[in-house]
């Protein structure tokens, strides 16, 4: 898209002026820059445009932000020699819009330091705090009410807003003539609302930015723009949104596209779970076994094939600061914090920093799942045992049936590229890429076989297929803390195909003791004996248990299993629905922004669906999860 045309003093011209109308007409997305390093970005025909304009005199730094990233918005320089440019421009966006609408709302911001907004210059400088100004008459009154709800939300270093109301002739900065005269006001039907903010975002003598606090201002204010704008869309104009979520951004712009491909690109040179699981666990037990369970085990891993300090750096030479909207840049700021804990546990394998890191991407245990955990391991005896435990099924067996569920699911999406591998380095089962790595010496149950071909095809692989078919990468990369969620989901999966038997219930809570003990400080003597002694798990259960948790230094992983499921449970009993988080691979916490972002059309309905979702007795068992079944129903 061409920037605009202007005259050598940078006057907005009426050439200029009619090509936006002629764009707006035709509901075409806008993107232009206006003089004076202003910008002018609408998405479509909506009700309301977001203004700020840069002073003249002194340095405002950080907020024009504020209104970067809303799908209708305008930052313009405030020198007079631009003011007769800027206002026509507004007046032809309103007449347009005014008349599909009915009315239209001007919202615009502006900052002020004022030793009224500080609280105690001794404990911090001050409380994030914003003064709405309202005409005295033609007042918005629910726009107002929704704005300041929003706005009372904001928290800073633990200090809630400060937000009050003035009703003032001049709702915009007090410096500043206004956009529109009174008869442009009037004949238009347009509304104008005033926030004045207090800037402590940045230092008030040396103008720098402080980028934390002006993240979280950024996606409490952009919040309050979108309630404000969607309470008056649908009391006092002809649109009606669904949400005030449908008001954010539907065209994305190429740079959150080229963060997005960059994080994907780093994300992919690395196999976070191969790297930190044993080569040698196998051998290992064997070797255990024969030394009469005593000693710790020594693993091995596959070696780097990379510099983890060479791919940190690559990631913050990523221009995340070139990403207007918050809701994008919130979830792809927290992907890079997680891949920068993923690259320092793989160089820290085998230290005691490797299970720090873990801890700082897993959580803690909490007492309410530990107890959880260890009422499990109490009420469920040790000998209960599979259904049909007798009749085993190798990997070949296994492997093929995978390859038959990829299969029915290709009927649906032919390109699916997702294979099925049986190889001797990995343990167990384990989906890599979307594709499905086998261990070749893999033995399983008949009665698991379908329980564990819904958890790894019908969940893991699922939701990478269904995250590669979205315009954003991150969904099948997967966004940060998207394990807990990924691993609830499988889980579930387990028990609605009828197959989370006891032993496997008993076999995450057994895991999350001895994740527990890990973090207790307890060796993995100490956690074997637990686990095998106290617990009643076979010698072999209780080594692999034990091996998964304290593999690499100390991994917590194996805990998310049972706390994802009573998450998800949560989530599910309080009205959530299960479709949305088969998007892609995301977290709990992700659900309002990715919903947001599905109201806004950035992302497509979900390509695949679980076959199981399609079973009337698995829909019957997820009504009962939903009416509030109690987890040790679950078996």
């Amino acid at each position: 898209m061409s920037g605009v045309i202007t005259k050598p003093e940078g006057v907005i011209s009426q050439s200029f002026i009619k090509e936006v109308n002629h764009r707006l007409a035709d509901n075409k997305m806008v993107r232009r820059t206006l003089p004076a390093h202003g910008r002018l970005h609408i998405d479509r025909k909506l009700p309301f445009l977001c203004v700020y304009r840069r002073p003249t005199q002194g340095k405002d730094h950080g907020t024009d932000r504020l209104v970067k990233g809303e799908a209708s918005y305008l930052v313009a320089s405030a020198a007079p020699k631009y003011k007769t440019g800027i206002s026509n421009l507004i007046n032809s966006i309103l007449e347009i819009f005014s008349q599909g609408t009915g009315a239209f709302l001007i919202i615009e911001i502006w900052s002020r330091e004022s030793p009224e907004y500080i609280i105690d210059p001794d404990k911090g400088r001050m409380a994030p705090s914003f003064r709405i100004k309202v005409p005295p008459s033609r007042i918005p009154v629910e726009t107002i009410e929704a704005i300041e709800k929003a706005l009372n939300q904001i928290i800073v270093s633990k200090k809630r807003s400060r937000v009050s109301t003035v009703y003032t002739n001049k709702p915009w900065p007090e410096q500043l003539p206004p956009l529109l005269t009174n008869a442009e006001i009037h004949k238009n039907n347009c509304y104008l609302v005033g926030i004045e903010i207090s800037p402590i975002y940045r230092d008030p003598d040396t103008g720098e930015i402080y980028p934390l606090v002006l993240n979280k201002i950024h996606r409490g204010i952009s919040l309050a723009f979108k309630k404000g704008a969607f309470e008056f869309s649908r009391k006092r104009t002809a649109t009606k949104p669904q949400s005030y979520k449908s008001l954010g951004r539907r065209a994305v712009v190429k740079s959150v596209w080229e963060v997005d491909q960059k994080l994907a690109d780093i994300s992919n040179e690395m196999d976070f779970l191969l790297l930190v699981t044993p080569v040698n666990i196998e051998h290992s037990w064997r070797k255990f076994k024969a030394g009469k369970f005593k000693g710790d085990p020594v693993f091995f891993y596959r070696p780097v094939s990379f510099d983890p300090s060479l791919l940190k750096r690559k990631l913050y030479e990523i221009p995340f600061d070139r990403i207007e909207d918050p809701t994008i840049a919130s979830l792809f700021h927290e992907k890079l914090v997680e891949l920068e804990m993923k690259f320092s546990m793989v160089r820290d394998r085998n230290t005691r920093n490797f299970f720090f890191g873990s801890m700082q991407l897993y959580g803690e245990i909490d007492d309410k799942l530990l107890e959880l955990a260890k009422n499990i391991l109490k009420k469920i005896s040790p000998h209960s045992r599979e259904t049909g435990a007798k009749k085993m099924i190798n990997a070949k067996i296994f492997a093929e049936r995978a390859r038959q569920e990829i299969g029915l699911y290709r009927e649906t999406f032919p390109d699916i590229a997702s294979k099925v591998l049986i190889r001797e380095d990995t343990a167990g089962l384990l989906v890599s890429h979307g594709n499905l790595l086998i261990n070749k010496s893999l033995q399983i149950p008949a009665s698991r076989v379908e329980a564990l071909i819904q958890h790894e095809v019908g969940t893991h692989v699922l939701t990478y297929v269904n995250g590669m078919n979205q315009p954003f990468q991150q969904l099948y990369c997967g966004f940060a803390g998207s394990d807990e969620l990924q691993e609830g989901l499988a889980v579930l999966a387990e028990y609605l195909v009828g197959g989370l038997s006891a032993p496997r219930f008993r076999l995450l809570a057994g895991r999350v003791v001895a994740a527990h003990m890990l973090i207790e400080g307890s060796s993995f003597q100490d956690t074997f004996n637990e686990l095998h002694g106290t617990f009643g798990f076979a010698q072999q259960t209780a080594y692999i248990i034990t091996a998964r948790i304290y593999r690499g230094g100390g991994f917590t992983k194996d805990s998310i299993y049972l706390r994802g499921l009573v998450n998800l449970i949560k989530y599910l009993r309080n009205g959530g629905e299960l479709e949305p988080l088969l998007i892609g691979k995301i977290s709990l916490d992700d659900i309002s922004l990715i919903n947001e972002l599905r109201l806004r059309k950035v992302l497509h309905p979900s390509l695949l669906s679980p076959r199981y979702l399609s079973n009337p007795q698995s829909i019957s068992l997820l009504g009962k999860v939903k009416q509030g079944q109690r987890i040790f129903n679950l078996i």
